[in-house]
């Protein structure tokens, strides 16, 4: 019996030990805070009792305060001050000296005015800042996440480019160490108090800097300074040289996938998202009491159950279980704080019965961060370092989408000649989008390697003038009708100029993954425009310019990428401005919207990179080697400027030796400003090219001594004669119009090599044959005048040899093309 106490004695020990070194690891004696904040408006109040209810769910450490932030007049109605554990802190919404509305100041003013007033603050080691929208899904302890003293811990916002441009330059003397982070904040109080005055004066300078709110500069995609505050924390801490621990896995957006093995523990909810038919915005519910209202909850998601028929896929499911978790523990948020308000209870419901079931408290249990959760963007990066070393680059094709107009034939000139000297590898084709009738009086069929397509410009249907709904149905076309044997496919705007190869090795473009540039002011993608065009809102990406997709996600894609143009651009309800973000508020980019929602549709997810494309007459990044320039809007250098849509009439490429003006010399600059030289640099360059190009063209069309191109008559003849006998054979069908001609770079080179000889030269030799022949005839006319009959044939077998060999080996080659346009 004795034994059998000792033997007890020793579990109860060595229980209590494992106990206490369970909770030695579990909780050190570090101290944390965890702060947000908020203004006295019933939108932060139902943010706030969701953000309370996940803080006591995930069983986060540490005391929690609420920021509050409120003029004397709101604070007077504000029935809220119960809702959380609360620092009252003075309003700067209205800026004390500016006079600048900025409710965003709010959170660096109240973190400043917590340290310096708050009894809390004196007392902890360690402080997590998180926002308002945020739903809390385990502990967040700061330690664990790699955080230490002089490196904070936070999440990445890939979306803050003025890290690596003139904004960075101008508000910090230290640009190079610009982080762009945001969201989840880590940090160790002697940090946060050498920083958070940096922050706000910081936020401050941003605010005030109007010159350089612009999207392209900020990436705020309403180029109205809102995001101020999240480069006055970037700039701050560069400031001071504090360099931040980057975490990409930590926190997701609702609507986001989590990558494999993943275990975010932070939802923030800022951007819309669905699953299914069900949406959520939390925007539509700005000024919503439901805190205040009895029983009022958000509409339910679906249940797990309908959740799991909807999607197949093990890893969007769960991103689908993350949005459904975020908005339900926000209700079940609501349901407690209904009842702490006295609120009588609710009646029995599916919904309600699920809030309380078990079921749910185990889904919403807390959840504890993994070795990959924890791993940090500059760990990551080395992983991928030799990915695909050694391995055969995989064919490319680059095709560009043009009409039968002389404003699109100089843009052609300009990228095939860039084509040639960039380096780009493969074959590129001019997809030819052409009514009948212009087709017939067409010059420039031997500007580039063409498909031919049928003009969509007036829809067949609806009668609709809408030129830009050629780019997707040509591709369409040109998938439908050539044997295409390359397996990642490059699309380009005919209005580009390249400066260097784009690959899908050297930007990371894979099946599923497609590449492209950003177009931040497709707002659509944020709001209805998306709710109602696409069935995953939450995969809309703001992308456009320049593409590289594989070739099996293309043929998947592209019958959508027309569809959806169609769509968008029947919705005239929406064209407005503050919903698709045309200036124009004419659904011109109802094309540029198809394609963002016809990719939505698949959960094509874009890799977005900043580094491929710029405009001229933007600022460039230091050290980035752009690769494309889109000259779709206007530049200048010092009093010369260009726009492309002044010579939307012109045609200089068949008048002879017709240019652009010429730019400022490069010498001529001022040189003490290095980002204006930078930016002027290549605006110079980019027109350069386009004269470039067309001077190379004209001294292959153009003789020295005529202003005019000349082409023989027997040609203009030929090809006329074949453009009207391959059009009669046209089938009202869209896709008979394969019938015309379809080339490769290829066979485009073989029939320039026959094209070198002059065109004057070639018409001398050809008059000097044909003199001969008509002279060699009279000789034999004269000499045999008596013998009539055998005269006459010899005159006809002569005749016959005369025919230009050229008509015939045209003829063939056209015959051959015709062959390969018809579909397998």
């Amino acid at each position: 019996m004795a034994k059998v106490w000792v033997l007890m004695v020793f579990v109860v020990v060595g229980v209590i030990s494992i106990g206490t070194s369970e909770g030695a690891r579990k909780a050190p004696s570090w101290r944390i805070h965890t702060l947000f904040s908020v203004e006295c408006q019933n939108y932060f109040d139902w943010q706030t009792v969701g953000l309370m209810n996940s803080y006591r769910k995930a069983k986060h450490p540490g005391p929690i305060t609420r920021l509050l932030s409120c003029t004397d007049e709101e604070k007077k109605n504000y029935k809220g001050m119960h809702l959380a554990p609360t620092f009252e802190v003075p309003s700067m919404s209205r800026h004390p000296r500016t006079g600048d509305w900025y409710p965003a100041i709010n959170k660096p003013a109240g973190v400043v005015h917590w340290l310096k007033h708050s009894k809390d603050a004196q007392n902890v080691d360690w402080v997590v800042i998180l926002d308002a929208d945020m739903i809390i899904r385990g502990p967040i302890l700061p330690w664990e996440l790699g955080a230490e003293k002089g490196r904070p811990v936070a999440a990445y916002y890939g979306y803050l480019i003025g890290c690596d441009n003139i904004l960075a330059q101008l508000h910090t003397k230290h640009p190079e160490l610009c982080d762009k982070v945001g969201g989840l904040l880590a940090f160790h109080i002697d940090d946060l108090r050498k920083f958070a005055p940096l922050w706000l004066s910081k936020t401050e300078e941003v605010r005030e800097d109007k010159a350089h709110w612009a999207t392209n500069i900020t990436g705020d995609i309403y180029g109205k300074g809102w995001i101020s505050e999240m480069y006055g924390y970037s700039f701050g801490a560069a400031e001071i040289g504090l360099r931040h621990k980057i975490n990409d896995n930590l926190m997701i957006y609702p609507g986001y996938v989590p990558r494999e093995g993943i275990e975010p523990i932070l939802l923030h909810y800022g951007l819309p998202f669905s699953v299914g038919n069900w949406s959520f915005n939390k925007l539509a519910h700005h000024d919503d009491g439901l805190v205040y209202e009895c029983n009022r909850l958000f509409p339910e998601p679906p249940y797990p159950r309908e959740v799991k028929q909807l999607e197949l896929d093990p890893n969007q499911r769960r991103g689908l279980f993350l949005s459904i978790e975020c908005i339900n523990i926000i209700n079940e948020g609501l349901l407690l704080q209904h009842a702490a308000n006295g609120c009588p209870k609710p009646k029995w419901s599916k919904y309600l019965s699920f809030l309380k079931s078990k079921a749910f408290a185990e889904l919403t249990q807390p959840k504890y961060v993994n070795p990959a959760t924890l791993q940090m963007m500059e760990d990551i990066k080395e992983e991928h370092i030799d990915d695909g070393a050694g391995k055969p680059h995989p064919k490319i094709h680059t095709i560009f989408s043009t009409e039968c107009t002389p404003y699109f034939d100089w843009q052609t000139v300009g990228l095939m000649h860039s084509f040639h000297t960039s380096g780009q590898p493969g074959n590129i084709t001019r997809l030819l989008s052409c009514s009948d009738e212009d087709l017939r009086k067409y010059k420039g069929h031997d500007l580039a390697p063409t498909h031919y397509v049928p003009s969509m410009s007036r829809h067949p249907l609806t009668g609709d003038w809408y030129p830009a709904i050629n780019k997707p149905a040509a591709v369409l076309h040109w998938l439908n009708h050539v044997n295409i044997d390359a397996e990642f496919i490059v699309i380009l705007d005919a209005d580009m100029i390249l400066r260097g190869p784009i690959t899908p090795w050297e930007f990371k473009a894979a099946r599923g993954h497609p590449v492209s540039t950003p177009y931040d002011y497709l707002i659509g993608c944020d709001n209805e425009l998306a709710k109602l065009h696409t069935s995953h809102p939450e995969a809309c990406d703001k992308v456009g310019g320049v593409i590289i997709m594989h070739i099996d996600d293309l043929r998947k894609f592209a019958m959508l990428w027309l569809h959806k143009t169609e769509e968008v651009r029947a919705d005239r309800a929406h064209y407005a401005r503050n919903i698709t973000g045309d200036i124009y508020e004419s659904g011109w980019i109802s094309e540029m919207y198809g394609y963002s929602f016809g990719a939505a549709e698949l959960k094509l997810r874009h890799t977005i990179n900043n580094e491929i494309l710029i405009y001229p007459g933007y600022f460039p990044v230091p050290g980035v080697k752009y690769r494309v320039f889109h000259y779709g809007l206007r530049f200048s250098v010092g009093n010369w400027s260009f726009d492309k849509a002044d010579w939307r009439n012109v045609d200089v490429v068949n008048k002879c030796w017709a240019k652009f003006p010429d730019p400022p010399d490069s010498s001529t600059l001022d040189q003490t400003n290095g980002e204006y030289l930078q930016r002027d640099l290549l605006s110079i360059e980019c027109a350069k090219t386009l004269n470039e190009a067309l001077n190379l063209h004209h001294k292959k069309k153009c003789s020295s001594d005529n202003n005019s191109l000349l082409t023989s008559k027997e040609e203009e003849r030929t090809q006329e004669s074949e453009v009207i006998r391959e059009a009669d054979n046209i089938d009202a069908n869209v896709d008979s119009v394969s019938n015309y001609i379809s080339t490769n770079q290829s066979e485009e080179s073989a029939r320039v090599r026959k094209d070198e000889m002059p065109t004057s030269f070639r018409f001398w030799v050809i008059f000097l044959w044909a003199f001969s022949g008509i002279g060699f005839l009279v000789v034999i006319f004269v000499v045999y005048s008596g013998h009539r009959r055998r005269g006459t044939r010899s005159k006809h077998g002569r005749r016959r040899r005369s025919m230009p060999s050229g008509f015939m080996e045209m003829n063939g080659r056209d015959r051959h093309n015709r062959g390969l346009d018809v579909p397998l």
